[in-house]
């Protein structure tokens, strides 16, 4: 049985960056390659603990401009520590301004402080309109009338975070295993 070759993250980096017309510089490419291989986001010290040959200055400065491109995208810990995670959220025309909201949900793991993205929520829940012949509204639209409803006319929301707070996998195994006194039956 032929195994699989473990995906090449900094040619995918490389591509990714040069498809935003972002200048490919050996910090990016790293920065990029971390964050594409890694299985939850991750904090400016982790990423700095695996690219230990980095200073902490082009680091900041690599993530800044992932994020500004729409490569990566920022996450605002309970912690108050930022987190990142490679995500690409596509400009229409290269303009910036006309990027699309990053839509989709985190999990936030309350006992190790973990953010995973959660990317297959349903596109047409933060829908900016819903079709006129749907019978059911958006969730973008449900929570607009509730804000209204709540505070009045005249807020607008432009950015919905959907964010489940709860134990990780490992972690719920770490903490929900029996003891080894429970498994001798004592």
């Amino acid at each position: 049985m032929k195994k699989s070759a473990a995906p090449d993250y900094p040619a995918l980096a490389e591509s990714q960056l040069r498809e935003t017309s972002v200048r490919a510089t050996d910090a990016r490419i790293k920065v990029l390659a971390s964050l594409l291989g890694a299985p939850y986001a991750l904090s400016h010290q982790d990423v700095q603990d695996k690219l230990v040959d980095m200073d902490r200055v082009t680091l900041y400065r690599a993530l800044d401009c992932l994020t500004d491109a729409g490569l990566a995208h920022k996450i605002a810990g309970d912690d108050r520590v930022f987190r990142y995670n490679a995500g690409v959220e596509h400009h229409e025309h290269g303009d910036k301004n006309h990027a699309q909201q990053h839509q989709h949900g985190h999990f936030k793991c309350t006992r190790c402080a973990k953010v995973f993205c959660i990317d297959n929520v349903d596109e047409k829940l933060f829908a900016t309109d819903a079709k006129s012949n749907s019978p059911a509204a958006t969730l973008r639209q449900q929570l607009q009338s509730v804000m209204q409803d709540t505070l009045g006319k005249g807020f607008q929301s432009h950015e919905i975070e959907l964010t489940i707070k709860g134990w990780c996998a490992d972690c719920c195994l770490l903490y929900t295993s029996p003891s080894p006194r429970d498994q001798r039956g004592s």
